[in-house]
């Protein structure tokens, strides 16, 4: 196999090396747990709190409390975690309230929760997107009422990196009396977040979506709410998350928090030049593709792009051959014949929505692999087309 190309980012990113570097001595010196009494572990507790003020400085969380402690974020194991408990929290602030509002594009981490809370006697509103993959904002405005205990709406779509006004709808909801909750896995390290500017009242990221290792997240809380913790157990987390901290992958978020924010609109410009490339390219070179999603309001990094009346899975693994990694939707739903359910919800035909894939890049991506994508894939297209029946038969009808 040739050197790997990797654009399949939103699925995961490698540890960047300075992380890797900033946790190296968390695993075999200074290995104490930050609960102890004892200097050696105290010593490591100072370091997750410096680290849990590296993510509020990502997040535009200004607040510390007298020890200068970031006391509205929460370690968590990842982002699903965090949705999971922010909806659990908030529907416990809410008891009088049976209704919850969501997209019916969000990550599983929120729908496949949401359906089981349907089955508990909750009343479960899927927001419509429209076909570019955005919300009408008046759907918005008449499915939150004061029987809304939560709305939960994604800051932005990991399959076509659609960006919803999530400040704008954390204001309708606590206009109805109901909390607020963004999935912010994708966008986190992205595009600038600063949420003491916003009424959201719960944000949900994972470590491995910005170069920090796996099972690692965060939940913020914001302060004055009644937080009933999903996690029960010790007093970890100020008694809001049990279980010993996970202090090598703390750290390491920690130290990607911090790059990610000293980086970050210079990555904007880089990697949103390197998408608008793969797409003029392969639009130039392509008959019959379109490119998915709100084209204005979008992550940088995130290209959607059909290739229709072929496989998309067909198309991975000819990439594949040339080291090319990309994803054909969401790696949770990797495995599946059937198209994405964001791309159900977007209403594309069948003939796009089975040949989509989603190219994800990152600040390791270069120009050399765009180049390189632009000479492979086309021909890969061509050679699928000739034998699929469905091009044949477009061919046939002119």
């Amino acid at each position: 196999m040739e050197q790997v190309i990797y654009l399949d980012n939103n699925a995961t990113t490698r540890v960047a090396p300075e992380v890797f570097e900033a946790m190296r001595p968390f695993f075999c010196e200074r290995y104490g747990n930050p609960s102890s009494i004892h200097s050696f572990g105290g010593s490591v507790a100072a370091d997750v709190e410096k680290a849990r003020c590296q993510i509020a400085e990502l997040l535009g969380v200004g607040f510390r409390d007298r020890d200068g402690v970031a006391t509205e974020i929460i370690f968590t194991s990842c982002g699903t975690e965090g949705d999971n408990s922010a909806i659990n929290a908030a529907l416990n602030m809410r008891p009088d309230r049976k209704r919850i509002v969501t997209t019916a594009v969000e990550h599983p981490g929120v729908l496949s929760y949401c359906k089981y809370l349907e089955r508990q006697g909750y009343e479960i509103v899927q927001l419509p997107v429209q076909s570019n993959g955005s919300l009408d904002m008046d759907d918005v405005k008449v499915a939150i009422d004061e029987n809304t205990a939560v709305v939960s709406v994604m800051w932005a779509n990991n399959e076509t990196g659609t960006i919803f006004p999530v400040a704008e709808i954390a204001k309708l909801a606590h206009a109805q009396g109901a909390l607020f909750h963004t999935d912010a896995v994708q966008a986190a390290g992205k595009v600038p977040i600063e949420l003491d500017e916003t009424e959201i009242d719960f944000l949900s990221i994972s470590g491995h979506k910005l170069h920090a290792p796996k099972g690692v997240g965060v939940l913020y809380v914001r302060r004055g709410l009644r937080f009933r913790p999903l996690i029960w157990g010790g007093h970890q987390e100020r008694q809001r998350r049990a279980g010993t901290e996970n202090v090598t992958s703390i750290i390491g978020l920690g130290k990607a928090a911090e790059m990610a924010k000293e980086h970050l609109d210079r990555e904007i410009v880089e990697l949103s030049a390197l998408r608008d490339r793969l797409e003029k390219g392969l639009l130039e070179r392509i008959d019959c593709i379109r490119i998915n999603g709100d084209l204005e309001h979008r992550l940088p990094n995130t290209s959607s792009i059909s290739f229709e009346y072929i496989e998309g899975e067909s198309i991975l693994m000819l990439l594949n051959q040339f080291g090319i990694c990309a994803s054909s939707g969401s790696a949770c739903t990797t495995g599946s014949l059937e198209p994405s359910h964001v791309l159900r919800a977007m209403g594309l035909p069948y003939t796009a929505a089975h040949g989509t894939i989603r190219f994800s890049l990152s600040r390791y991506n270069t120009q050399a692999d765009i180049d390189r994508v632009l000479e492979v894939l086309p021909p890969i297209i061509e050679r699928l087309r000739e034998i699929s029946p469905f091009w044949q038969e477009r061919q046939k009808n002119g």
